[in-house]
Parts: structure tokens; sequence; C-alpha cells
């Protein structure tokens, strides 16, 4: 049997973009290094050099999928201007576009960093994430635009209820053309919520 030689620019790359068409086709029982290494025509033997193995591959997606969707959310924030509500506003749109973009990038993104051997690194990425959130709310608070009190209990119902909204806009559960009125409404509740 030939071997082919490991001569790839970027294999890291490649076998991530690979891995996240697999997983947006087939789901991630599907994800094979074997399979990837075919896919880009390299050894079956080169694609550990990047991921020990599937969990490995799969921790590397989730990170990327946090890195992407941190810095969505971070360009929209910073893009917004200065109230809370346009702020918000910005932040909620992103998210909901990133979750209905990659509903299954993102599904994989949340089970994984709850994985017991999830890497701290991953753990790391998803805690900027809310660490996102929670300077919003203080910051709203700083400026007197969000109520006083603790920021957690301000900054948890706030995030449950845009993950949970963007879940259903991801999955299919809202219909497509009920998912801008039901952001809307989404956001008003929210900010209702933060402001009173």
């Amino acid at each position: 049997m030939k071997t082919r030689p490991y001569h790839h620019g970027d294999l890291r790359a490649a076998l991530l973009t690979r891995a996240e068409q697999t997983l947006r086709d087939k789901g991630p029982g599907a994800l094979s290094l074997r399979e990837l290494a075919r896919d880009t025509g390299v050894s079956h033997a080169a694609p550990s050099r990047h991921f020990k193995d599937k969990q490995a591959l799969l921790d590397a997606l989730a990170l990327e999928g946090f890195d992407r969707l941190l810095g969505a959310l971070t360009t929209a924030r910073d893009e917004s201007g200065g109230a809370f509500a346009d702020r918000l506003d910005a932040i909620a749109r992103a998210y909901v576009d990133f979750a209905t973009g990659n509903a299954v990038l993102l599904e994989l993104m949340y089970s994984v960093k709850h994985e017991p051997d999830a890497s701290k690194e991953l753990i790391a990425c998803s805690q900027r994430l809310a660490a996102l959130a929670t300077e919003l709310i203080e910051d709203g608070q700083r400026r007197g635009e969000v109520r006083a009190g603790p920021v957690g209990s301000i900054t948890l119902p706030t995030m449950a209820a845009l993950h949970g909204f963007a879940t259903l806009a991801a999955n299919g559960t809202l219909p497509a053309e009920d998912v801008e009125q039901g952001l809307d409404d989404t956001i008003a509740f929210v900010l209702r919520g933060c402001v009173t």
C-alpha cells in the first residue's frame, strides 16, 4: 500500500475546516481522524500531529467556535454605540446570528465544555464569554442604565434568556419567519428586567 507523504501548508486549519463541514453535514458521530486525513489528502497518521484523538479534535472545534463567537459579540458591542440598550441589542442579534448560522457547532461548543476532560483553554474561552456579559451589566450599572443589585442576579437571567432564544432559533423550534419579532420581544423583555 502506498502511503501519502505529509505535505500540507496548514494541516491543522485544513482539518478543522473539513471537520466543521462534516459536523454541519453529518453530525459529530461522523467525525473520524482517518476520514479527515483522506479528505484532506494526507496520510492517516498525519492528523495525530495536531490532534491526539477525536476528543481533541472536538475540543479544538469548540474552542474555535467560542473564539469566533466572542469575536462577533465583541465587534457587535464595540460598533453599537454607548447606550446599554444599544449594546445589549447588538450583542443579542450577533449571538442569534451566530447560533442560526452555526447550530451544530454551537451545540458542540456547549456540550464539549462540560466534559470532565475538557481542556483548560476551552473552559477559559467559555468563561470569557460569560465575562463579556458581566462586563456589559457592570458597565450599565456604572452608567446608571441598569438597576443596582448583584451583577450575577442580572447577568444570569439575561444570558439564559438570550441563549435560550438563540437555541430555539438555531434548532428550528421557532419558524424562521418568527425569529426577528421573537428576538425583538426577547430583547425588550430582557431590557425590562435589567432596568426595573
